[in-house]
């Protein structure tokens, strides 16, 4: 396939009200302040449990899962580390920041835009800084929401809420329970997807992201995880000139949407002018 045209995708899904965002995260600590946040249902990004503690806390474990909230054993000392009340009782939850959207509402606000989607995907990024400074990017690109994964990632905490300097206010996030199924529902929904590797097989200034496009970021140390490599229709490389042959996550998600940015506002003066 020529890497400067590629064939259409149609994308005629029915559209889902995205739900509002949530109040500022925080870490909820102890048995019955955990017990009640997760019979809440607020969105909560992971469970930290001391381990040992799975038997007695059994109920908090039990709705945990049952929620498909990730939990992580760990020891105490991690915990007492991580505690503001010093109360914890051997269990932390960490809420997020903002309500998560629906798939549905990502589409929604490029059709309301009047524009092809325009996603970012963050594969693993595990720092919240990075991922706030890429949610920054990405809302001030004009995409039209970012996608994350529920496991081995950083969530909307409050450190990515800080990170994205009041950015978060203004775009959805998605939180995707299996990546690589949803990178397949984006494809059928007529996106492309473009990985950011150094090793690509196409430079970033022949990438088409004119149209429907996913930009996926790697993790920091890693770049992209095997599978997800592999559902790509693409993988980017961005032209480095120094010594020094890898940008920070943010950094290079920053440049791939500037010139999705660029691509698309001189694909829709040639429109006009014609």
């Amino acid at each position: 396939m020529n890497e400067n045209k590629r064939p259409h995708r149609s994308n005629d899904r029915p559209r889902r009200e995205a739900p509002e965002l949530d109040a500022e995260g925080a870490l909820i600590e102890g048995r019955n302040a955990v017990l009640e946040l997760l019979r809440s249902e607020r969105p909560v990004d992971k469970l930290f449990l001391a381990s040992g503690q799975s038997g007695r806390m059994q109920d908090v474990y039990a709705l945990a899962k049952s929620r498909g909230i990730p939990v992580q054993e760990c020891d105490r000392r991690k915990l007492d580390a991580m505690s503001v009340t010093h109360a914890h009782q051997g269990v932390i939850a960490q809420a997020a920041a903002h309500e998560y959207a629906t798939l549905d509402a990502l589409f929604d606000a490029a059709q309301a835009a009047g524009e092809a989607p325009l996603f970012v995907v963050c594969d693993g990024i595990e720092d919240p800084h990075n991922l706030g400074a890429i949610i920054r990017s990405a809302e001030s690109a004009g995409a039209h929401g970012v996608i994350i994964p529920k496991r081995r990632a950083a969530g909307l905490t409050a450190v990515a809420a800080r990170a994205s300097a009041g950015a978060l206010e203004h775009i959805a996030v998605h939180k995707a329970t299996n990546l690589a199924q949803t990178i397949d529902e984006l494809k059928e929904r007529g996106v492309w997807i473009f990985g950011a590797e150094a090793d690509g097989n196409v430079s970033l200034y022949n990438a088409d992201f004119a149209g429907a496009a996913a930009l996926v970021i790697g993790s920091e140390g890693a770049g992209l995880s095997r599978i997800v490599r592999e559902k790509c229709d693409f993988i980017v490389s961005i032209p480095m000139r120094g010594r020094v042959n890898s940008l920070n996550a943010s950094n290079a998600a920053a440049v791939l949407l500037y010139e999705a940015v660029r691509r698309r506002t001189h694909g829709k003066q040639e429109m006009e002018q014609t």
